[in-house]
């Protein structure tokens, strides 16, 4: 028996005529075009197939009992993650502005935190920001400030690099301002952003 998982989930699936492992793949893609939903992985009889396999795996014939797993994106997802994010970002960014008051305070530890979120929060955006990539035609006034998300943060980067080598060098003014000129104004512009693509 033919078995299909998305997601981890067991689905049931009517096939039609479909000879070979690349029908059913070329006809899960369709499907899923359809519901805005794209293909980010896939595995036959637990095999990863690559893009520099597809082609081979592609042209063996259908067995009857093969087992397709799928990893799905959806459309909807994306603008998920991307609310959550714009949350975080502001979040971050008030953070951010208190670092001033919490280095006077003596709170060397929490701002630190704040940095590793913050490095952590950009992963997660670049991860879902590759992501919507595969929807163009919604995500694709992706900018910030007039500038691309790439050149964004290629310009945000030695910012947060100046900020870390003034957290080893204990430079509390440089931290303050760093945080509160640089990094604040343009975590609300990450998150601002982020809330007019969810609206995408």
């Amino acid at each position: 028996m033919i078995e299909f998982y998305i997601n981890g989930q067991q689905v049931e699936v009517q096939l039609e005529d479909e000879q070979t492992i690349g029908d059913v793949l070329k006809s899960f893609e369709k499907t899923c075009e359809e519901n805005d939903a794209a293909v980010i992985g896939i595995t036959v009889d637990g095999k990863q197939i690559t893009a520099e396999l597809f082609d081979e795996e592609a042209s063996k014939p259908l067995g009857k009992d093969t087992k397709f797993e799928f990893s799905i994106v959806t459309k909807n997802d994306i603008k998920a993650s991307f609310a959550k994010l714009a949350e975080l970002f502001n979040e971050l960014a008030l953070q951010m502005e208190g670092v001033p008051v919490a280095l006077q305070s003596g709170k060397n530890l929490e701002v630190s935190e704040s940095i590793k979120k913050l490095a952590d929060s950009i992963d997660q955006f670049c991860h879902i920001a590759t992501l919507a990539s595969l929807f163009p035609e919604t995500f694709t006034a992706s900018s910030l400030g007039g500038m691309n998300f790439k050149d964004f943060f290629a310009d945000f980067s030695p910012i947060l690099k100046d900020f870390e080598d003034a957290l080893q060098n204990n430079d509390t003014v440089m931290l303050g301002d760093l945080s509160e000129y640089e990094i604040c104004p343009r975590l609300k512009e990450i998150s601002e952003a982020l809330k007019t693509m969810q609206e995408a």
